[in-house]
């Protein structure tokens, strides 16, 4: 692995880092579609709206999944870009929902995505915690059937997700919790499959790139647009790209400088170097 490259393109520039779940790779959550990602189906929001059965099934596998996702701590890398940020490095992107650069001490994080320790009610808009409603929703389901009754998955374990979810069979009679607020329908505070990223944190994005002088991208493959809007925004506007990412990327062609390498290790040679 070489990056001195990547230190010649960030050294004394104002740049702004891209990150996706290869960077939580290390802290034990599994990527979507990284080296031994397994096939999911993940809930899509649209359905979620419109199906309380579709609701019962997303709950009983955030059950399992929230209880493991919950234990993972900041790796290298997130810590790295931390202390990057006295390096040049002025917003960290992110489509991650784990809150692991907020927890690893990066000082401006925009979560594009989201965050899972967080939940809205989709009547009143009042905002609860994630840990309060894994309480509540133990104690309406005591006797939780089989695989939900083991007490959690471990982070390795093929049934987690990157966004908390988890895979869970025996879902059929869980009961799901309302606001106590209003009664209304819970929602994770996260952007979900067919649900469009919030218009103004869109624009903070954008913001960020434009302010910078170059674009890190670190630990995605870009296959939604999401992210990769950036990369092209950033490319059409004469900034240069990096990207760091295990296996191809849908902005490749675009970068000046690519890894096909870690984050952590990446990220951490890039701090000792800058």
């Amino acid at each position: 692995m070489n990056t001195a490259e990547l230190v010649r393109l960030l050294r004394g520039r104002r740049w702004v880092a891209l990150t996706g779940a290869g960077i939580s790779t290390d802290s034990g959550i599994p990527d979507y579609r990284g080296a031994g990602a397994r096939p999911t189906s993940p809930i899509q929001y649209d359905d979620f709206l419109r199906s309380a059965d579709v609701r019962r099934r997303y709950w009983a596998r955030s059950l399992l999944g929230f209880r493991s996702f919950g234990r993972a701590r900041p790796n290298a890398g997130h810590r790295a870009l931390a202390a990057l940020s006295d390096h040049g490095l002025t917003t960290v992107i992110t489509q991650n929902v784990d809150g692991l650069h907020g927890a690893g001490g990066s000082p401006s994080v925009l979560e594009l995505h989201g965050r899972i320790d967080r939940v809205i009610c989709l009547g009143c808009a009042a905002p609860s915690s994630r840990t309060a409603l894994q309480a509540r929703l133990e104690a309406a389901n005591p006797g939780l059937p089989g695989e939900l009754a083991a007490g959690k998955a471990e982070m390795d374990d093929g049934r987690l997700r990157p966004d908390g979810d988890a895979v869970v069979e025996s879902w059929g009679d869980f009961v799901v919790v309302p606001c106590t607020v209003c009664g209304g329908v819970l929602k994770p505070d996260v952007v979900f499959f067919g649900e469009s990223v919030p218009a103004p944190r869109v624009a903070d994005a954008y913001a960020a790139v434009d302010a910078a002088e170059a674009l890190l991208v670190a630990g995605s493959s870009l296959t939604v647009m999401s992210g990769l809007r950036f990369v092209r925004h950033a490319a059409r506007t004469g900034k240069p790209v990096a990207i760091v990412n295990r296996g191809a990327t849908r902005g490749d062609e675009l970068a000046v400088v690519r890894l096909d390498a870690g984050c952590s290790d990446v990220l951490t040679e890039l701090m000792s170097a800058l």
